[in-house]
């Protein structure tokens, strides 16, 4: 079961549309606007954010979600707007998808899933390959030229993650997010090992995971 985090102003106005999720199958869960959302993400570990921008100007809360959005963070966030905010969504709020009132739970549990559907690539059978790179989901291997390497879970997971997004960067954080879970208390420090491990496996003729200074890392692009 997928969770949602519903940011808004009051409870009460959208207890109508958590029900409609809630029946659409959705874990969900409300939290208000204002500062400190980013902590209270980390601590609920949604799988999207459904944020409010209903006659709410995008402060405090609204705020973290760009800053985390802007830093590389893979979590999908889609906003509710009236007609009369949509022409201010990109300046202010980078989201993947919004619906306009009277919003219709239906709707948004339709677009949520899409979103989610897009988003995901932990299903991915599809072999990758990068040169004498090759991954092979299916099988949980990973092979250069031809011969297998051995890899921990985690730094498997690391480079299935860079190459089924290659081109894109990630920062630290996202990528602890995304593989260890927000709040792992090794720090960010964590992956900066397992790139360096991984890289020393995999990487004895050709360089497949590129640092982008003071940002993070990605795979090399096509």
């Amino acid at each position: 079961m997928s969770r949602l985090l519903i940011v808004a102003q009051e409870a009460k106005p959208i207890a109508g549309l958590r029900s409609g999720l809630i029946r659409n199958g959705f874990a969900c869960s409300t939290v208000p606007h204002g500062n400190g959302l980013v902590k209270e993400i980390a601590a609920r570990r949604p799988d999207l954010v459904v944020v409010e921008m209903d006659g709410y100007s995008a402060k405090g809360g609204a705020e973290e979600l760009a800053r985390m959005k802007k830093q590389g963070s893979s979590l999908p966030v889609v906003a509710l707007v009236t007609r009369d905010r949509i022409g201010g969504i990109g300046c202010h709020l980078d989201v993947d998808d919004f619906i306009i009132s009277p919003y219709d739970s239906q709707e948004l549990a339709l677009r949520i899933k899409r979103l989610l559907d897009r988003t995901s690539t932990i299903d991915s059978l599809e072999l990758v390959r990068c040169d004498s790179l090759t991954i092979d989901p299916a099988k949980c291997e990973v092979t250069v030229d031809g011969k297998i390497v051995e890899l921990t879970f985690k730094e498997y997971e690391l480079l299935k993650f860079l190459a089924n997004n290659r081109g894109r960067v990630y920062t630290r954080d996202a990528l602890l997010d995304r593989l260890w879970g927000y709040d792992y208390y090794g720090g960010d420090r964590t992956v900066d090992v397992h790139v360096r491990r991984l890289r020393s496996k995999i990487e004895q003729r050709a360089r497949y995971i590129e640092t982008v200074r003071n940002i993070g890392y990605r795979f090399r692009g096509h």
